[in-house]
């Protein structure tokens, strides 16, 4: 029968498919929710996800490994777990920050990191610093500075390849050899440009005529006694040793007083020794006299 010529038959329209059931259509669908998922941890900036360049990552509860199994190499690069590296001509190549604190009490301590370690578990070095062009590799500073600060501490005793002080305890090279010097009796040619003698403590022993005995640092010559009266001599040590302190002692078991004039003059220094009995009258008596710098 021709349901065309049928007056009663429905007009039926053909069923069009579903847009989901559309191929195109479930591949947009399905490329939107992948897109959303994968910029979603960018966008919250929790912990946990992705590595932002260029922002403030997320605070982390947790500590973050990296574990590399990379050899050494002669390469400009290569050979390290990481590496950073910044092309300005500013520097900044890298910054390590921390809150570590002093350490707990004794009764509940509490263990505290530096900001900073480098642990060899190995024989090789823990770190190296290199200034390729400068002249200062780096500073240490500690607080507001002062004595009671320290640029570090160390359980090596040994000698330090190429590190130097200009002082030691408040005294430069010569002064700490000079003291050492007049403990121990060490001598040498020259030490900072003087010789033994200079670094040595000068003294002299005269006797009651003015004879020279035991000498340093007086010449040949240098002990003289005075014409004008009794008790005055005259002993010259090489060297400006007006910033010294003199001290003279009377020998012998007669009680005795003594006097020390020092003065600068021509480059050496001369003191005038008084020498007096017990009374107070100028007389002549034998004496020691040392120069303490």
């Amino acid at each position: 029968m021709d349901h065309r010529n049928d007056p009663t038959a429905k007009r039926r329209r053909p069923r069009l498919p579903l847009a989901s059931n559309s191929p195109r259509t479930r591949s947009v669908v399905i490329a939107t929710g992948l897109l959303v998922l994968g910029i979603t941890p960018f966008a919250a900036a929790r912990t946990g996800s992705n590595l932002r360049e260029g922002l403030r990552n997320g605070t982390a509860t947790r500590e973050t490994q990296i574990i590399a199994d990379v050899g050494s190499t002669n390469a400009t690069t290569g050979g390290y777990s990481t590496r950073q590296s910044n092309l300005s001509s500013t520097g900044g190549g890298a910054i390590y920050g921390c809150r570590s604190g002093a350490g707990g009490s004794f009764a509940k301590p509490q263990p505290q990191n530096p900001c900073l370690r480098a642990n060899n578990l190995s024989s090789g070095l823990a770190f190296e610093f290199n200034a390729s062009n400068g002249d200062t590799a780096g500073t240490i500073t500690v607080g507001k500075g002062g004595d009671t600060t320290k640029p570090f501490t160390t359980n090596a005793t040994g000698v330090a390849t190429g590190l130097n002080a200009d002082e030691v305890d408040g005294l430069d090279a010569s002064q700490v050899v000079a003291a050492a010097r007049v403990k121990t009796g060490l001598d040498a040619d020259t030490v900072d440009g003087k010789d033994s003698t200079d670094l040595q403590a000068r003294f002299a022993q005269v006797a009651t005529d003015g004879t020279a005995g035991a000498t340093r640092g007086v010449p040949t010559g240098g002990v003289t006694t005075g014409t004008v009266g009794d008790g005055i001599y005259s002993v010259v040590f090489s060297g400006d040793l007006t910033k010294c302190a003199m001290n003279a002692t009377i020998t012998g078991t007669t009680p005795g007083e003594v006097t020390v004039t020092p003065t600068l003059a021509a480059g050496n220094t001369t003191v005038e020794v008084r020498t007096f009995n017990s009374a107070g009258t100028a007389a002549d008596r034998g004496f020691h006299l040392t120069a303490n710098c």
